[in-house]
């Protein structure tokens, strides 16, 4: 696994566990994390919001890209 992988993966983890948190139990927390109350943000906030964000696309593109080198792999290995 890349290093790259395994940093998305863990940003996408903590934004679905925060997500959790905000549904279940109004926590947030990021916010919390970051100085904020529930519904505010900062400046850091939306650089930890944003970067779930992105590792949220870059997981989904590398799906993707999986799932369509994978008959191709199944092929090489016949």
């Amino acid at each position: 696994m890349r290093p790259t992988d395994l940093l998305a993966a863990t940003l996408v983890i903590v934004g679905a566990l925060n997500w959790g948190l905000v549904a279940l139990a109004e926590f947030d927390l990021v916010a919390t994390i970051t100085g904020n109350e529930f519904g505010e943000t900062s400046a850091l906030s939306r650089i930890v919001y944003g970067a779930v964000g992105i590792a949220g696309v870059y997981g989904a593109v590398r799906l993707i890209a999986i799932a369509r080198n994978r008959p191709a792999l199944a092929q090489a290995r016949s």
